[in-house]
């Protein structure tokens, strides 16, 4: 495929504090010219620290891509966008951009306050650089798509936030650009809204079209794109699938990968324990097939047991112990409790007490995954460690083809066949 967009040692820096050597834009040049002359020669004078916004990033997006930009805030994301969107310049290197391009960035973007919805969209659509022509042909599907045929001749001024981003991503996504770059601020809308944007992103993208999608809404970013770009610090810190790219960013802000160390934990002084709960949960031990400690990853489908030693203080009946299985973004995902068990004896117990769970196979998809242990008596939750464990699921020849879902949960036995008509 041809290569739309090239970034090559792209750096762009800003000076901390009021000054700034380095000017954005007409209108920022203007300002400083009119400050008092003291007042510049004061900020010459000072200098002051500079800030990589971005650094030394290069990267390549090939037509019909549809690329994640995910990262910590204060990554370089936006600033990326800015200087693919022109509206900013690098300080070092260069992009190049092949293609028309569209882009939502901010709340407003591209709008003027005093014209109204109808006039804004022929605004919007002019800046794009598209004809009046071009325009008026795809107005209808503009507006019912933002759904705000009722506010059409009411000045955006007025518009809440979410019915400018209505029209704004309305206006950007039907006037066919080559390139559309969508940032965070879909967050603005509501639920239903956001569904339909992903699925108009969607559609972009199997026209052959270009989609750069910023989000830190993880699952969108893993059902809508292909490939990502991890930012940290302003560098391109990682670039694979989308799900390679996830997996990266969600295990650098969150502490790491599992923890490949002893297969048993200390819960008695767990500093994720539920606030005010008594320390009943001691210890939790984990192995995998014929009691062999889990020390390392856990293949797909491979047997798993969990050993948890807790304290009863009195004589107790209806205990329960819960396994809760997240992803490191804290989904949850598989929940295991003593009390799906009819064979779980549920007498009277007091004093120290060992309960284990048994999973013949752990079908979850490959993956990093948190382990919550609660302890309930009587149906109510008396003490909880969040994050007590981490299990790391691993590739494994699970249906004996070779092969596993790229995406989803859990892999599940499964037979195919074809019957003659």
């Amino acid at each position: 495929m041809a290569v739309v967009i090239r970034a090559e040692g792209l750096s762009k820096r800003y000076r901390l504090g009021t000054g700034s050597a380095e000017l954005d834009n007409l209108r920022e040049a203007f300002v400083r010219g009119l400050r008092p002359w003291t007042w510049r020669r004061r900020e010459d004078r000072a200098g002051g620290d500079w800030f990589w916004a971005l650094h030394d990033v290069s990267f390549d997006v090939e037509q019909g891509d549809v690329v994640a930009i995910i990262g910590p805030n204060g990554a370089g994301k936006s600033t990326l966008l800015k200087i693919l969107s022109r509206i900013t310049d690098p300080t070092d290197g260069t992009v190049t951009v092949r293609g028309r391009l569209s882009s939502l960035l901010e709340v407003g973007t591209g709008f003027h306050p005093e014209l109204t919805g109808r006039e804004n969209v022929y605004l919007n659509g002019a800046v794009l650089g598209m004809r009046k022509a071009e325009i008026a042909a795809r107005f209808d599907e503009i507006v019912a798509f933002a759904d705000l045929a009722a506010f059409l001749d009411t000045p955006v001024k007025r518009y809440s936030s979410g019915m400018y981003v209505r029209l704004a991503f309305a206006v950007a996504a039907h006037l066919e650009p080559e390139i559309l770059v969508v940032d965070e601020v879909l967050a603005v809308g509501d639920v239903a809204f956001q569904r339909k944007c992903l699925g108009k992103m969607g559609e972009v993208s199997r026209e052959g079209r270009t989609v750069l999608f910023v989000s830190h809404n993880m699952p969108a970013v893993e059902h809508l794109c292909r490939s990502g770009l991890v930012f940290q610090r302003g560098r391109l810190a990682y670039r694979g699938a989308v799900r390679d790219a996830v997996d990266h960013y969600v295990r650098a802000a969150t502490g790491g990968a599992a923890d490949a160390g002893s297969h048993v934990v200390d819960l008695a002084g767990a500093a994720t324990r539920k606030p005010g709960a008594p320390a009943l949960l001691r210890r939790l031990e984990l192995f995998t097939a014929d009691g062999v400690p889990l020390d390392g990853g856990l293949a797909v489908g491979a047997p798993f047991e969990a050993r948890v030693g807790l304290v009863l203080e009195r004589p107790t009946v209806g205990l329960e112990l819960v396994l809760r299985f997240d992803t490191l973004l804290g989904q949850r995902i598989l929940v295991a409790n003593s009390a799906f068990d009819p064979a779980f004896a549920c007498d009277e117990r007091t004093g120290a007490q060992t309960v284990i769970c048994e999973i013949p196979s752990l079908t979850l998809t490959p993956g990093d995954y948190r382990v919550r242990v609660a302890l309930n008596l009587g149906g109510v939750e008396v003490d909880a460690v969040d994050d007590a464990a981490r299990v790391s699921v691993v590739p494994a020849d699970f249906y004996g083809s070779g092969r596993l879902p790229r995406t989803g949960t859990f892999v599940l036995p499964q037979r195919w066949r074809v019957d003659r008509a």
